[in-house]
C-alpha cells in the first residue's frame, strides 16, 4: 500500500551547502567575474567557452516520493487483470494469487537474510504455498495443518542447518521471525482463497480488494489535499489523520456500493466491512512500515515500477483478506 495519507509539505529542502571559509580554496578556485554565467548555465563560467547544458527532465513523482505514471499504469494494469480473472475465470485465481504470495515471501526471506536474521527460505517458501493452496481442497483445516507443519519445519531447519555439530546462533530470534512472516504472508492469504470458494466467491475476493483500493485512493487523496495532522509520525511520518478519513470515506462508499450491487446484501454489511477494511488496511501498512524502517530499507523489492516490491502492494490486503472473510461469512 503507497503512503496514501501523506502529510502536505511545509518544511523546506535541508542539505543547504557549506559556506566557504577563506583558505579552503573552494571561494578562490572559480571567482565569479562580472559577465560571468550562473553555474549550470553553461559548463564554464566565461561566456566565450560556454556550451549550453541540456537540462534532464525529472521523473513525475508524487507527494509519496513514487513514480506517479509508472505506478497508475501497474496498478491499472493489475487491476483489469484481477477483475477480468475474477469475473470470467475465478478459479485462476487461485495459482496468480498463490505466484503473488511466493514472490512477497522470497522478498521478505531476502530482506531479513540481508539484515542477517538467517530465516529459513526454503520451508518458508515452499511450506507457505502448502498453507495457500491446502486451503482449496480441504478448507480452513488444511491451512491449519499446513501451517502448524511449516512451522515446525522452520524450527528443525534452522535448530540443524549448520549441522550436526554446530550450535545455531539465534535460533529463537531467526525461528520466531520466520514464523511470524509464515503468518504474516501466507496464512493471511489464504483467507482469500477461503472467501473465493464460497457462494459467489469471485464477487466477494472482488469486494474485498475494490475496498481495499478505495482506501488507498481515499487516503492518498484526502491526505495530499488536506494532510496537516501526522497519525504515527514515528513510525509513518506521511500519514495523516485527514487521509485515515478520506480513507473511511471512500472505503464506506464503496462498502455500500459493491454489498448492494455485487452481492446483493443489506448496506449495513457494508458499512461494518468499509469500517473495518480501513482500520486493518492502515494497520497492515504500518506494520510493513515499522518492519522496513527496523530493516533500513524503503521497498521490499523492485518488480512493480512505482510501488516497489509484490510485499509492498500486498501489506494492507493481507489482513484486509481475513477481516473479509470474517465479517462476509458471519453476516451473509
Amino acid at each position: 500500500m503507497s503512503d496514501g495519507t501523506i502529510v502536505a509539505d511545509n518544511a523546506a529542502a535541508t542539505g543547504a551547502a557549506e559556506e566557504p571559509t577563506p583558505g579552503s580554496g573552494a571561494a578562490e578556485a572559480n571567482p565569479v567575474r562580472p559577465g560571468d554565467f550562473a553555474v549550470g548555465q553553461f559548463h564554464t563560467a566565461h561566456p566565450d567557452h560556454a556550451e549550453p547544458v541540456v537540462p534532464t527532465p525529472a521523473a513525475t513523482t508524487s507527494r509519496a516520493g513514487r513514480n506517479l505514471p509508472a505506478a497508475l499504469a501497474v496498478g491499472l494494469g493489475l487491476g483489469l487483470s484481477l477483475i477480468a480473472i475474477l469475473l470470467f475465470a475465478p478459479l485462476v485465481f487461485i495459482p496468480v494469487a498463490a505466484a503473488g504470495v511466493g514472490v512477497a515471501t522470497w522478498e521478505v526471506a531476502k530482506r531479513l537474510r540481508e539484515a542477517d536474521v538467517l530465516v529459513p527460505r526454503i520451508p518458508l517458501i515452499v511450506g507457505g504455498q502448502a498453507v495457500f493452496w491446502l486451503g482449496w481442497p480441504w478448507g480452513a483445516s488444511g491451512v491449519a495443518g499446513a501451517f502448524a507443519a511449516t512451522a515446525l519445519t522452520c524450527m528443525v531447519w534452522r535448530l540443524f542447518d549448520h549441522g550436526l555439530q554446530t550450535a545455531p546462533r539465534n535460533f529463537l530470534r531467526d525461528t520466531a521471525i520466520a514464523i511470524f512472516a509464515l503468518a504474516w504472508i501466507p496464512l493471511l492469504a489464504s483467507f482469500a482463497t477461503l472467501l473465493l470458494l464460497e457462494p459467489d466467491g469471485n464477487l466477494r475476493v472482488l469486494t474485498f480488494m475494490i475496498l481495499v483500493v478505495c482506501s488507498d485512493v481515499g487516503g492518498y487523496v484526502a491526505g495530499v489535499l488536506f494532510g496537516r495532522h501526522p497519525m504515527v509520525p514515528s513510525i509513518s511520518p506521511k500519514k495523516s489523520w485527514e487521509g485515515f478519513g478520506g480513507s473511511l470515506v471512500f472505503s464506506v462508499i464503496g462498502g455500500l456500493l459493491t454489498v448492494t450491487l455485487l452481492l446483493d446484501a443489506n448496506s449495513m454489511i457494508g458499512v461494518v466491512l468499509g469500517v473495518g477494511l480501513v482500520l486493518v488496511a492502515t494497520v497492515g501498512d504500518l506494520i510493513e512500515s515499522q518492519i522496513k524502517r527496523e530493516l533500513g530499507i524503503k521497498d521490499m523489492g523492485t518488480l512493480l515500477p512505482g510501488h516497489g516490491g509484490i510485499m509492498d502492494r500486498l501489506d494492507s490486503m493481507l489482513p484486509s483478506a481475513f477481516v473479509s472473510w470474517l465479517v462476509l461469512s458471519t453476516l451473509l
